[in-house]
């Protein structure tokens, strides 16, 4: 969600909420409306990968990130969460681009992601490189605690990385084909610590089993708060309206109920406490009935390669020459599968943990004292409502 709100790399970044309708028409003129979306996304466009990237084409890694579950309710239940960080919603609703540019922050966080795990070594570097550079000038102060936020913060990073992991992992046992055997799930969790090369995390500190993970959200709890803006926030990216481009008249009755079970897919992965502090609350029944409803239709979709690129299309169209050759089978020009000090070096640029330390940011400094009234522009700024 981070990478939603900086604006990265190629633009490779990105962040989302409520469209208004300037918004919608200004995305629908730059990516185009949903049909000419799914037209678009033609494998005959499509190009080879250099080589695999960080993950071999059998690699569990990619086989839960491939499918439906994903880059639907997986994603958009991880920038739902990573909201709960004070620290990460406060450059979020300084720059506001997260209303003013849904879509289009949606689709750049979409396009790095799927980079990360689909891409080859040359574009995993580039983009990363140029994320790291985009967030050194994206800090802004948080008004409840008056420091700095700063997005290459590796413990922000390491918030942001996580919620995505488990997230894809969680929504793909609920809603897809079920849990992972203790060997795949042990492959998956070290994949997820060599993808932290891509941002300034330190890899030893990556959570390596599903006990480790459950520990670290855990110990990340009591830092965890939801203000006025957290909750316009999280409710906001639970609706698909505010993600995906306008329906044709033909599909828009469809697409009103795909969006209102997509909206309680989300909610229903959200443990109670969740719930609480965004202020998003539905009946436990539906969150019973919604899962066999929602596992069918994503079975559905599985079969058909050629629906998934659709609807990668629809929800981020830039993301569509990334994950499009794998989803494909279109082989790379290379079969190496490259590790992340091979990538740097081979591709002569720094990893962004060095390129943090170039960089990096004072967070000591006290912007707002505790307790006392932040300036009235502040406070226009933070406003909700």
């Amino acid at each position: 969600m981070r990478e939603l709100e900086a604006g990265t790399a190629g633009d490779t970044a990105a962040a989302p909420v409520a469209g208004s309708p300037g918004d919608a028409a200004a995305v629908k003129g730059k990516q185009g409306g949903m049909l000419a979306l799914i037209r678009r996304a033609n494998p005959k466009h499509l190009e080879p990968m250099e080589d695999h990237g960080w993950f071999g084409p059998d690699s569990v890694t990619r086989r839960v990130w491939a499918y439906p579950t994903a880059m639907t309710i997986g994603f958009s239940r991880s920038v739902v969460v990573e909201e709960l960080d004070p620290f990460l919603i406060a450059p979020v609703k300084s720059s506001s681009k997260i209303y003013s540019q849904t879509r289009v922050r949606y689709d750049r966080t979409l396009r790095y992601f799927a980079t990360c795990l689909f891409a080859d070594s040359g574009k995993i570097a580039k983009a990363s490189n140029v994320l790291t550079k985009v967030h050194a000038r994206a800090a802004s102060p948080d008004p409840v605690s008056g420091l700095i936020s700063d997005p290459n913060n590796p413990d922000e990073q390491l918030w942001i990385h996580m919620t995505a992991w488990h997230s894809i992992l969680y929504t793909y046992e609920v809603y897809g084909p079920g849990r992972l055997s203790e060997a795949e799930e042990r492959e998956y969790w070290a994949d997820c610590a060599t993808a932290a090369h891509a941002q300034t995390i330190d890899p030893a500190r990556v959570p390596r089993s599903r006990d480790e993970v459950r520990e670290y959200f855990r110990r990340m709890r009591p830092r965890l708060a939801a203000s006025e803006a957290t909750q316009e926030a999280m409710d906001h990216l639970t609706r698909i309206d505010a993600i995906y481009p306008v329906a044709p008249a033909i599909m828009a009755p469809g697409f009103w109920l795909f969006g209102r079970l997509f909206r309680v897919a989300v909610i229903a992965t959200l443990p109670r406490w969740q719930r609480d502090l965004a202020n998003l609350h539905q009946a436990r029944v539906l969150d019973v009935a919604i899962r066999p409803v929602m596992k069918a239709l994503l079975r559905i979709a599985e079969t058909s390669p050629r629906m998934k690129l659709a609807i990668i299309a629809i929800a981020s169209p830039s993301t569509v020459p990334i994950a499009g050759p794998m989803l494909m089978g279109i082989k790379p020009l290379s079969d190496e599968v490259l590790t992340p000090e091979e990538t740097y070096r081979r591709h002569r640029l720094p990893t962004p943990a060095e390129l943090y330390a170039e960089l990096g940011h004072d967070q000591s400094i006290v912007v707002y004292p505790p307790s006392s009234p932040v300036p009235p522009e502040v406070a226009d700024l933070y406003a909700v409502g």
